[in-house]
């Protein structure tokens, strides 16, 4: 494999490939560039190669968006994006992340988030567009609280 990628943060000129990671996957990509948005994404020899969103509300944030290219999944890169995500929410002061997920509920469950009631997320998580309009009513709802 060589070198391993770069996690950094994702600029403006990163959207569009981005959204064709998140299209690629099946994930939302309909909101994205929202001003309270931070992604981290992976990089390889220029190319983009994962993603990850953070969605700032305060005290609470929403993890979303974790999405890795077919080609280079299996290689342990969604678990060092959860983990950069992680970092740079307790760097910007959250005190809890939620997340909502159709197929991850047990690598989200092997790094610390619980599933809960989508009514125990704080209001501001729950206006967003991800738990809003975009995921099904279906996904599971998760929270993992950082110290």
């Amino acid at each position: 494999m060589g070198r391993s990628p770069q996690l950094e943060p994702a600029t403006p000129a990163d959207v569009e490939a981005i959204r064709s990671l998140l299209e690629a996957a099946g994930l939302p990509s309909a909101d994205l560039g929202a001003p309270n948005q931070r992604f981290l994404v992976a990089r390889e020899a220029g190319a983009l190669l994962g993603c990850v969103g953070l969605e700032l509300f305060g005290e609470g944030a929403l993890l979303r968006s974790l999405a890795v290219a077919e080609r280079r999944r299996g290689e342990g890169l969604g678990g060092a994006l959860a983990a950069g995500a992680l970092e740079e929410a307790r760097r910007r002061g959250v005190r809890a992340l939620y997340l909502l997920t159709t197929t991850a509920e047990g690598f989200f469950a092997r790094r610390g988030f619980a599933r809960i009631g989508r009514e125990e997320v704080p209001e501001a998580v729950r206006g967003s567009a991800e738990f809003g309009a975009l995921c099904p009513a279906s996904a599971a709802c998760m929270a993992r609280r950082l110290a």
